[in-house]
């Protein structure tokens, strides 16, 4: 496997947001986290949440469970550095749960242009297990170096809600939700909600996805992503070794990633592949598949 760090830098340079430049200089290039921040912080909103397009679908002005998950990415990629901006997240995350403990998909939002249709049309009065998982799963990586986020309610509610709905699941559910319910007990090393989960999981993990464009499916590293997680141990390693060969093929020549699913504006577009290159750079580094010594060699065992 061979992948081009310098590459994805020219490709961050020209083609990705600010913020997301910063991401990548924080993870690859020694950055400083400070500068991260800055531009996450043109994001939120005086109510401590994030909105303003955080979100790429979601293009509302207004603080939403999508740009609460996109934040706490940026609050992981700083580690161990930390902010105050974090636990006022947790803060705003909990005025929005409803008393069940989860979050709505989405909040109200009086300004839904350019936002896709199941972020705009979101019934406010139920928690939904798909966003209150993933947001769960990004504040428990911050959670790690974050002591305010460890303590904070919110998590600790969140979280309860999540294990609830997942012990009632007793068929195949959507492949997101099954996705991010999965990361969850991944993360929190829940063998037993691994392995209950784990049925609706094939042997070669892949999860058509309902509802998305031809060919969208679910992965074996979007269930498993950290090496060793008991969820890995869903699948055989050449199913793994498969799957990492897959995304590392996936470089473009310009140097970035690009998304398989669809999006909602001509600025999602260009936002998700900037966002997606550092994630699956991020995914690779965690696997052992980038050295970060910057260029085309073959990559190793990332010491």
């Amino acid at each position: 496997m061979r992948i081009d760090l310098n590459g994805a830098a020219t490709f961050m340079a020209t083609q990705a947001r600010l913020l997301d430049r910063r991401r990548f200089e924080v993870l690859f290039r020694d950055g400083d986290p400070a500068a991260a921040l800055a531009a996450l912080e043109g994001y939120r909103n005086p109510d401590g949440g994030y909105g303003h397009g955080l979100e790429p679908d979601c293009r509302s002005v207004t603080s939403q469970p999508g740009g609460a998950l996109h934040a706490f990415e940026v609050f992981a990629d700083i580690g161990p550095v930390t902010s105050p901006r974090a636990a006022e997240l947790c803060d705003w995350l909990d005025s929005v749960s409803l008393p069940d403990g989860g979050v709505p998909f989405a909040l109200p939002m009086p300004d839904p242009f350019g936002s896709a249709p199941f972020w705009a049309g979101a019934d406010a009065s139920v928690s939904s297990l798909q966003i209150t998982a993933i947001v769960a799963v990004a504040a428990h990586r911050v959670a790690a170096h974050d002591p305010a986020v460890a303590a904070h309610p919110w998590l600790t509610k969140a979280t309860r809600y999540c294990l609830d709905e997942i012990e009632k699941i007793d068929e195949a559910p959507h492949a997101l939700v099954l996705a991010f319910a999965m990361k969850l007990v991944d993360a929190l090393g829940d063998t037993r909600l691994v392995e209950k989960l784990g049925r609706f999981v094939p042997d070669d993990g892949v999860v058509a996805v309902g509802g998305g464009i031809e060919g969208e499916a679910m992965r074996p590293l979007d269930f498993a992503p950290e090496p060793g997680g008991p969820a890995r141990k869903l699948f055989d390693p050449e199913v793994v070794e498969a799957d990492l060969r897959r995304i590392a093929g996936g470089q473009r020549e310009d140097g970035g990633w690009r998304v398989d699913y669809a999006s909602y504006s001509p600025a999602a577009t260009l936002e998700w592949n900037g966002m997606f290159t550092v994630g699956m750079l991020g995914l690779l580094r965690a696997n052992g598949v980038l050295t970060g010594d910057g260029g085309g060699t073959p990559a190793g065992p990332r010491r």
